[in-house]
């Protein structure tokens, strides 16, 4: 693929873009199985309303932090078929942690595996 006017010739490719810009899936058949992990986070804002409900537990439907932290984990095991182009990862293990804090929310999620390939997109 050229380079855009924009970029410079000797720059890195993206590894999903083929020479003719196409899309396509990595083959990470020829690397070592390694432990991996990977960790995200990510800080919400949330209203004050919001924040006294979920701290007084005042939500009908139940706890909001344990079902953004089980929705967190569901996900992470689905990564594959969410998301194009990711290989599919035997999981060790997946922790989600939620905290309110003062307007917001302080989410973290950590992913572990023994793969030839990250678990950046299942953390995140």
């Amino acid at each position: 693929m050229p380079a855009s006017p924009n970029e410079h010739p000797d720059a890195p490719r993206l590894s999903h873009a083929a020479p003719d810009g196409s899309a396509r899936m990595v083959d990470v058949g020829a690397k070592a199985v390694t432990s991996r992990w990977a960790t995200a986070e990510a800080l919400v804002r949330i209203s004050p309303d919001l924040e006294r409900a979920i701290r007084g537990n005042a939500i009908a439907k139940g706890s909001v932090l344990e079902v953004a932290r089980l929705a967190g984990i569901m996900a992470a095991k689905r990564t594959d078929e969410l998301i194009p182009l990711c290989h599919s990862l035997p999981l060790d293990g997946v922790d989600v942690a939620a905290e309110v804090m003062e307007g917001r929310v302080h989410l973290t999620a950590t992913a572990r595996t023994h793969a030839r390939t990250g678990v950046e997109m299942e953390a995140l």
